[in-house]
């Protein structure tokens, strides 16, 4: 497979920050759009949008697709989704493997699934008629996850590696999920890492959490922590070159701290020495 260039390195496109991007055009390399928010004909979302897309490059991610799912494909969802690439022209198109609603009701989470052959038949044949529908190949993100599935006949790593050889598609690794789920779930997430090949992987995410004891959960409403620096310098050590990303959707700093963060990841990316050596599962 022919990977997209790389991008560089960037920040989810929120509306709190239009004001800082449009005024003072940051050094940031690109931005991830959440394509809900832009899949609605006119208003200021998609103004704002071609104003920023003018200037810099997009990267859509989306939230809705629930590629994992048991319901039909959403064919009036895609088609919107393929509209609006089109008015767009990202980088490429992502969404997680998760599954967020069946019977006409979105839940409004990123849901997991059990790690079965049946699943990953299931979700390579859905992905393939998806990309068939774009016209282009997707990425597939893994999610953080909370909960396990006795069923589940083979490692995380494992089904996605597979899934993504089967159905030939992208991947988009989250250091962050992997870092909260391995918490969770009590494994190794330099296992996760080993366990994925580079050819597929075309884009990373970093991302804040919150600490809840027992437990983590992924809020991305507070800076990345030192154990996910760490682990992502063993992702760059792995994914060497792949475009980077720093997710944030709560509890918004000053623009200026979220780009500080972002040079962090470009530091840590040309020399992965700097993130400091720690015990990632602490």
């Amino acid at each position: 497979m022919q990977k997209p260039a790389p991008l560089g390195f960037g920040l989810g496109l929120r509306p709190i920050y239009y004001p800082d991007i449009l005024e003072h055009r940051p050094p940031v390399d690109w931005f991830e759009i959440l394509s809900e928010n832009y899949m609605v004909p006119g208003g200021k979302p998609l103004t704002m949008l071609d104003r920023i897309r003018a200037d810099y490059p997009i990267v859509m991610h989306g939230v809705s697709m629930s590629i994992a799912s048991t319901a039909p494909l959403d064919f009036d969802y895609l088609a919107a989704l393929k509209s609006l690439a089109d008015r767009v022209e990202p980088a490429w198109i992502s969404d997680h493997l998760c599954w967020t609603g069946v019977h006409g009701l979105n839940l409004h989470d990123l849901l997991p699934i059990p790690y079965t052959r049946e699943a990953l038949d299931h979700v390579v044949g859905r992905i393939s008629r998806v990309q068939d529908y774009l016209g282009r190949r997707i990425a597939i993100e893994n999610v953080s996850s909370y909960v396990t599935f006795a069923e589940s006949e083979m490692d995380e790593w494992t089904f996605v590696e597979e899934l993504a050889e089967r159905a030939d598609c992208m991947l988009l690794f989250d250091v962050n999920n992997v870092f909260v789920s391995a918490f969770n779930h009590d494994f190794d997430p330099l296992a996760f890492i080993r366990g994925v090949k580079p050819e597929r992987v075309v884009q990373m995410h970093l991302a804040g959490h919150s600490s809840c004891g027992t437990h983590k959960i992924d809020t991305h409403d507070e800076p990345v922590c030192d154990e996910v620096w760490t682990l992502y310098a063993e992702a760059c050590k792995r994914f060497p070159g792949v475009s980077t990303m720093i997710e944030r959707d709560d509890n918004f700093p000053p623009f200026a701290e979220l780009v500080a963060e972002l040079d962090h990841a470009r530091a840590i990316a040309a020399d992965p020495a700097q993130a400091q050596p720690a015990e990632v599962m602490a």
